[in-house]
């Protein structure tokens, strides 16, 4: 009798155990998958405000009267464009808006500067940046990586004003030395696009590209791509 009473004890503790451990899995199942789904929703945020940036030049014309402009500017835009400089587009629009409704557009909508090429007093287009911080972004040409301009206006300003510059600017990456990751970091610049752009490295000649790249764009589109590379060769 005794040892049937000490086998149904051991069963007791056996089915307790058992009961424990799979509550404990469960939990930490759970847990994971509160973890994963805050992860995917983090992904998913920070994707929609990169994408909520838009390039005039790349956007469609819903998207652009969403950022506020009027239909009728919407339609001078999409005639006009592509725009080759920030410069040209906000002659355009000063036509329609005014500095705080201009200031308010280009939180949402702007054709990005060639950091090393654009005009100083063009950089004050940009919203939030005045005399001193168009200055700076003059001081410390040529550069050479996106990454150079990070470290150089981090010494003024904090890492989330450094990434809402870097909306609004750009370095022009090398054509035979460029990474996949900075080809993709040209706007309008997919997985296709930067096969092609791979495809016929070295390139000898900025006309080499014109001819290899003008086989899958038009020539407004080639006109604006060039704008984001150039060649060691011919840079000097």
């Amino acid at each position: 009798m005794k040892t049937i009473v000490k086998l149904w004890s051991l069963l007791a503790i056996i089915v307790v155990a058992v009961s424990c451990q799979s509550s404990s899995t469960g939990e930490n199942a759970e847990s994971e998958s509160e973890t994963t789904a805050e992860e995917q929703s983090t992904e998913e945020v920070q994707a929609e405000e990169s994408a909520s940036f838009l390039n005039p030049n790349l956007a469609s014309e819903e998207e652009l009267q969403a950022s506020g402009m009027s239909t009728d500017l919407v339609a001078l835009v999409v005639e006009q464009r592509p725009f080759l400089s920030m410069a040209d587009l906000d002659a355009l629009i000063n036509e329609s808006m005014d500095s705080t409704q201009k200031a308010e557009l280009y939180a949402k909508v702007f054709v990005p500067f060639n950091l090393n090429t654009t005009p100083e007093a063009d950089f004050k287009i940009i919203p939030g940046v005045g005399d001193r911080m168009a200055h700076e972004f003059e001081e410390y040409r040529p550069y050479l990586k996106i990454e150079q301009f990070r470290k150089e206006i981090g010494k003024y300003v904090d890492e989330d004003e450094v990434a809402r510059f870097e909306n609004y600017v750009f370095v022009p990456v090398e054509l035979n030395t460029a990474t996949k990751e900075e080809i993709l970091a040209i706007p309008g610049v997919g997985d296709r696009m930067l096969h092609e752009f791979e495809e016929y490295r070295p390139y000898e000649s900025m006309e080499q590209f014109r001819k290899e790249i003008g086989k899958y764009v038009d020539e407004k589109e080639l006109s604006r791509l060039e704008r984001f590379v150039y060649l060691q060769a011919e840079s000097n």
